[in-house]
């Protein structure tokens, strides 16, 4: 499961409002790089493919990849808009080693 803060709710919700194209989920997904190895990545898409993991969470539909997949059971994703940063931060407890930024992780 992947779970959603309410500012996360509400930041994916307004960028889903802002699409100038129609959004058929919020895609999650890991890839190669960061400082830890791993990085997470998020874009609006607009179609399913057909091997992605769906899920609702809050009302929003997710779509993961059979890569990623297993690599996001039990992520928290909260947004943060501060002074000093302004973006979504990861908080994976099966990562076992993680960037201060929340962007980037590593598993073993």
């Amino acid at each position: 499961m992947i779970h959603l803060t309410p500012n996360a709710v509400k930041a994916i919700n307004r960028f889903i409002r802002g699409s100038e194209q129609p959004v058929a989920g919020l895609r999650l997904l890991v890839s190669g790089g960061g400082c830890s190895g791993l990085r997470y990545g998020l874009r609006l898409e607009s179609e399913k493919a057909e091997d992605d993991v769906e899920m609702e969470v809050e009302g929003i539909k997710l779509l993961v990849d059979p890569f990623s997949h297993p690599m996001m059971d039990e992520v928290s994703i909260d947004f943060i808009d501060s002074l000093t940063r302004t973006g979504f931060k990861f908080d994976n407890p099966n990562a076992s080693a993680q960037c201060s930024c929340g962007q980037s992780f590593s598993v073993q």
